[in-house]
């Protein structure tokens, strides 16, 4: 047991579990409850939220534009494009807790920008349907001893062989 504790890391929330055949994202350090969470595996929810606000900003655009008041019809339209480039680039993001070890394709650490972002870890795996998706795990910020706590994180990953 010793040496599963040395497996788990603080991240942005809740805590990473680390074992030999799967990786479990938890609330708290108590993981005998995770079976019973019905999470759905995708973000479908958020990303409808957001396209019908992207439609409603784009909309906008188009009103101020014909009353000619150009500055904020630009500012609406790339507001709404944006949000529409971030739907289109979170299609395949999975919002699972559990992501089994043998279905992992890839994981990538995207290093954090001092003050201005989170480091985090990109794990690309197979779903059940044979899907690629993408599973974000972000680690705590830098006024949050996020140092110290993606060190770890990254140590446990080498030691892992997941990176």
């Amino acid at each position: 047991m010793n040496s599963e504790e040395n497996k788990i890391f603080k991240a942005k929330i809740g805590y990473c579990h680390v074992f030999n055949d799967k990786i479990i994202l938890s609330k708290d350090l108590n993981i005998d409850d995770i079976s019973k969470v019905v999470v759905s595996n995708n973000i479908n929810r958020v990303l409808i939220i957001y396209g019908l606000i992207s439609v409603f900003l784009l909309y906008k655009s188009y009103a101020v534009f014909i009353n000619k008041d150009y500055v904020f019809s630009l500012f609406f339209l790339s507001l709404g494009l944006y949000l529409f480039y971030g739907i289109i680039t979170s299609r395949n993001t999975s919002t699972t807790p559990i992501v089994f070890r043998n279905s992992i394709e890839k994981v990538v650490f995207i290093k954090a920008k001092p003050f201005l972002t989170r480091a985090y870890f990109e794990i690309y795996f197979n779903d059940e349907n044979n899907i690629l998706n993408k599973r974000l795990i972000m680690l705590p910020s830098s006024f949050s001893n996020g140092k110290s706590e993606t060190e770890k994180a990254l140590k446990i990953f080498k030691e892992e062989n997941l990176i």
